[in-house]
C-alpha cells in the first residue's frame, strides 16, 4: 500500500503487518489470522472511495487523476491481499484457511464490481477518446486499451440484472476454486503408509528411504512413512520392486479427492471434488453466455494469442496425430521389455509404468535416475543457474536477507551493472505439509514508476516441491535434486525473469501482467533449453560425496536419453489439454450429470490416448490447473508456448554455430530487450516477431522433442 495510506491508519491497525509494509516487503512471520479480517476489510474501504472517486463527474479522464489513483487504492488491497493467498498456499493451517475464506468472497465481489461499474468504464473511454491519449507512451495505452478490453468481459454493459447474477457468479467461482485446492491438499496431507519391515523397500535408493524414516519419525512412528508429496510419491513408482506396495501407492495417488479415495474410511467425504468440477463448468459456461460467446473457452481467447476454439482444437488435434505413432513406439518398447526382462507376463499395469521406464532407461542408456541426482546438489545447482542468467541477461544475483515465512525459504537482489537493485524474489524449494503440491512463480510485487519519478522494483516468488535435505548416519546431507527438477527450477525462473527484469513503468503491463496467457510460458519453456547444454551442466553440478561435476559420458547418456518415452509424454500432455479444451468448448455443462466429466476425459483418451486409463483413476479430480489455477481453457497454452519457446532458442542455437557458446550475450541482450523487458506492453506475437526477425515455426519443437 501507498506511504501516505499508511501514515493515515486507525489506531488499532497500526500494528496489523498486512497494512505497515508500505511500499516495502511483508513481514510474513507475523502475519497471524487475525490481522486478516480487519485489514481486507479497511482496504476495501479504501479502494471503493478511490473509486468514487474515479467516477465523480468532477474528476477529470485523464492518466494522472483517473488512472494512478484508482492503481495506488487497487495495488494496496491487491498486495495485502497476495500476501494472505501466498501464505494459504505455502503455510496452510485450519485458523488461515478460513480466515481467508471468509474474506475471498468480499475481494471476488470488489474486483467483481469493479468490471462491472459502467460510470467507470465510460472514464476510460473517455480518456481513450480524449487528446491525451496520444500523448501517453506505449504501455500506458495498452493498460488503456485491456481496461476497456477487461471492462467489456466484466460485464459492465450488463444490465443491472445480470450484473447482479454475473458477480455472483464470480464469487461462487473463486469458493469452488478455493474449495477445490483445499480438498486436493487435504487428500494428500491426508494419506500416509507405514512401512515397518526393510524387506518392503527393496529397490529403493538409501536418500529415499531416509527422507521416509524422517518423514515417520516426524509423525510419531517407528519405520518407514510414504506420503501422496510427489518427493516421496514417485521414488516409490520409480524404483520400488515391491508391486504390491507400487499398486497401493498408485491407487491411493489417483483416486486423491473423489469418491474412491481411501480416506474416505475415516468419513472425509466432503473431500470429493466430483460436484465441484460439474458446478465450476455450469458456472462458466453461464458466465460466458451471459457476455455472448458460444462457450467459456471462446470467452477464454479474448485476451490471447490464439483467435478461434477451432485453431486451438485443431492444433491440439495435429499435434497428436504428430505424436500418436511416437507414443505408440514408445509403449510397445516398454510393453515388450517389462515382458521379457521385468516378467510381468500379464502386461504392464499403470503402476508399473514408470518402474518398467526407470528400468529400461538404465538398460539402454547405463545410468538411473538416482546415479544422475547425486551430481545436482541444490546450491551447486542455483549457482549454476545464477550464472546462466548473469551472463545471458547482464545482472549480477546476490543473497538478500529478505522477511520471510518459513526457515527454508532464501531470498536475493538482483542487480544491474552499476550495482543498483532492479528485482528481488524469494525461492522457497523444499516439499512440506502444508504447502500446496507443484511449482510455480507468483507475483510478490510488481516494477512500476510512481507518481514521484521513483521506481517500484518488482518481487518475485519462486515456489518449488523438492526433496529436503535428511539426516544419514545421523549427519544432514546436502540436498540433491533429480535433472527433472533442476529442469523445473530453470522453468520457474524463466516465469521469473519475465517479472523481474521488465523495464515497462505501467503496473497493468509491466512484466508477466497483459502478457496473453498463451504465450506467458514462453520464458518459461525457453529457459529449460538450457539444462540439455554440457557448457551448462559442467559448471552446475558436483557429486553430493567426491564434489566431482558430471563425467562428459553420463551427460552423453542422459543427452541420448532426453527424448526417451518423450512421445507418451508429448501426447500425455496433448490429452490433458485437449481435455481441459473439450470441457471448456464442446462440454454440456448445463445438463451433465455426476461422472459426465470423467466420462469426457476416458472419450478422449481413448481417442488419442496410447496407455489405457484404468478404471480406478480420477485423475481429473486433481487437475488444480483448470480448476484452481488460472488454466480453464488454457492448458493449451503449455503446447503453444512451447512452439514459441522452442523457436526462440533456436537463435541460441544459431549463435552458437558462430561463437560456440549457447550463452551468447549479445543474442541474450536481445532476447531481454525484445521478450523479457517489454512484458505486457505489446501483442507477444509482434514481441516474438521482433526478437526473431520472422512468425514462429513448429521446426524446432518437433526437433528438440525427436518428433520430427
Amino acid at each position: 500500500m501507498t506511504t501516505s495510506l499508511c501514515n493515515t491508519l486507525p489506531l488499532d491497525l497500526q500494528n496489523n503487518p498486512l497494512l505497515t509494509f508500505g511500499r516495502g516487503i511483508a513481514a510474513y512471520s507475523d502475519v497471524r489470522p487475525e490481522h486478516i479480517k480487519p485489514a481486507i476489510a479497511f482496504l476495501l474501504k479504501h479502494a471503493q472511495h478511490a473509486v468514487d472517486v474515479a467516477t465523480d463527474p468532477q474528476t477529470p479522464a485523464n492518466w494522472n487523476t483517473l488512472v494512478e489513483p484508482l492503481e495506488d487504492a487497487t495495488e494496496s488491497l491487491g498486495r495485502s491481499w497476495s500476501v494472505i493467498s501466498h501464505l494459504n498456499g505455502v503455510a496452510d493451517t485450519p485458523e488461515l484457511r478460513s480466515a481467508y475464506g471468509e474474506m475471498l468472497p468480499e475481494v471476488t465481489a470488489f474486483f467483481s464490481s469493479l468490471g462491472q461499474n459502467l460510470a467507470l468504464y465510460q472514464q476510460f473511454k473517455l480518456l481513450k477518446n480524449s487528446p491525451e491519449f496520444s500523448t501517453l507512451n506505449t504501455a500506458q495505452k495498452k493498460v488503456i486499451e485491456n481496461s476497456l478490453r477487461d471492462f467489456r468481459l466484466g460485464g459492465a454493459e450488463l444490465s443491472d440484472t445480470d450484473k447482479a447474477r454475473f458477480s455472483q457468479i464470480q464469487d461462487e467461482q473463486a469458493m469452488l476454486g478455493k474449495s477445490f485446492s483445499d480438498h486436493v491438499l487435504d487428500a494428500t496431507d491426508g494419506f500416509v503408509h507405514l512401512i515397518t519391515n526393510e524387506v518392503d523397500l527393496v529397490g529403493l535408493p538409501d536418500d529415499v528411504k531416509a527422507a521416509a524414516a524422517d518423514t515417520a519419525q516426524q509423525k510419531g512412528l517407528t519405520g518407514w512413512a510414504f506420503t501422496l508429496h510427489f518427493p516421496s510419491y514417485y521414488p516409490v513408482m520409480q524404483y520400488s520392486e515391491n508391486r504390491t506396495l507400487r499398486r497401493l501407492m498408485y491407487e491411493a495417488y489417483v483416486t486423491r479427492a473423489s469418491e474412491l479415495a481411501p480416506q474416505y474410511a475415516q468419513g472425509n467425504i466432503a473431500w470429493d471434488n466430483t460436484q465441484n468440477m460439474l458446478d465450476q463448468l455450469r458456472l462458466r459456461d453461464e458466465e460466458a453466455r451471459m457476455l455472448g460467446f458460444a462457450n467459456y473457452a471462446a470467452l477464454s481467447l479474448a485476451p490471447k494469442m490464439a483467435n478461434t476454439v477451432d485453431e486451438v482444437d485443431l492444433f491440439l488435434t495435429n499435434f497428436a496425430e504428430k505424436a500418436k505413432p511416437f507414443a505408440q513406439r514408445d509403449w510397445d518398447e516398454l510393453c515388450a521389455f517389462a515382458k521379457t526382462e521385468l516378467g510381468l507376463m500379464d502386461g504392464v499395469e499403470p503402476w508399473d509404468t514408470a518402474f518398467a521406464a526407470e528400468r529400461l532407461k538404465q538398460v539402454r542408456y547405463a545410468f538411473s535416475e538416482n546415479e544422475l541426482k547425486q551430481y545436482f546438489p541444490l546450491p551447486k545447482v542455483l549457482d549454476g543457474l545464477f550464472g546462466v542468467i548473469q551472463t545471458l541477461f547482464g545482472v549480477k544475483i546476490e543473497a538478500a536477507d529478505l522477511p520471510s515465512w518459513h526457515a527454508d525459504v532464501q531470498s536475493f537482489a538482483v542487480k544491474d551493472v552499476t550495482g543498483k537493485t532492479v528485482a528481488y524474489f524469494y525461492l522457497d524449494p523444499y516439499a512440506r505439509p502444508s504447502k500446496r503440491g507443484g511449482a510455480w512463480m507468483d507475483d510478490a510485487r510488481g516494477r512500476r514508476e510512481l507518481a514521484s519519478g521513483e521506481i517500484q522494483v518488482p518481487v518475485a516468488y519462486l515456489v518449488c516441491n523438492f526433496a529436503p535435505p535428511v539426516k544419514v548416519d545421523g549427519v544432514l546431507r546436502q540436498p540433491t535434486i533429480t535433472h527433472d527438477d533442476v529442469i523445473t527450477l530453470f522453468h520457474e525462473s524463466g516465469h521469473g525473469l519475465h517479472h523481474l527484469l521488465t523495464q515497462v513503468g505501467a503496473l497493468g503491463v509491466s512484466g508477466i501482467n497483459g502478457v496473453e496467457w498463451d504465450a506467458v510460458e514462453l520464458p518459461s519453456q525457453f529457459m529449460e533449453n538450457f539444462c540439455w547444454e554440457w557448457e551448462v551442466l559442467e559448471k552446475m553440478t558436483a557429486h553430493v560425496d567426491t564434489g566431482k561435476p558430471l563425467p562428459r559420458k553420463l551427460f552423453e547418456k542422459i543427452l541420448a536419453a532426453k527424448n526417451f518415452q518423450n512421445g507418451l509424454m508429448t501426447l500425455r500432455q496433448i490429452v490433458m489439454s485437449l481435455t481441459d479444451w473439450r470441457l471448456h468448448s464442446h462440454f454440456d455443462a448445463k445438463d451433465a450429470k455426476g461422472q459426465a466429466v470423467l466420462e469426457l476425459t476416458r472419450e478422449i483418451a481413448k481417442a488419442y490416448a496410447i496407455i489405457p486409463q484404468p478404471e480406478i483413476s480420477r485423475w481429473i479430480n486433481t487437475f488444480s490447473h483448470i480448476f484452481a489455477g488460472g488454466y480453464a481453457a488454457g492448458y493449451y497454452s503449455y503446447k503453444w508456448a512451447e512452439v514459441l519457446s522452442a523457436d526462440a532458442y533456436s537463435a541460441f542455437e544459431e549463435a552458437a554455430k558462430l561463437t560456440g557458446s549457447v550463452l551468447d550475450p549479445k543474442t541474450g541482450a536481445r532476447y531481454r530487450t525484445e521478450i523479457l523487458e517489454v512484458g505486457g506492453s505489446r501483442p507477444a506475437a509482434q514481441s516474438f516477431k521482433a526478437f526473431r526477425g520472422r512468425e514462429p515455426s513448429i521446426d524446432a519443437l518437433l526437433r528438440h522433442g525427436g518428433l520430427a
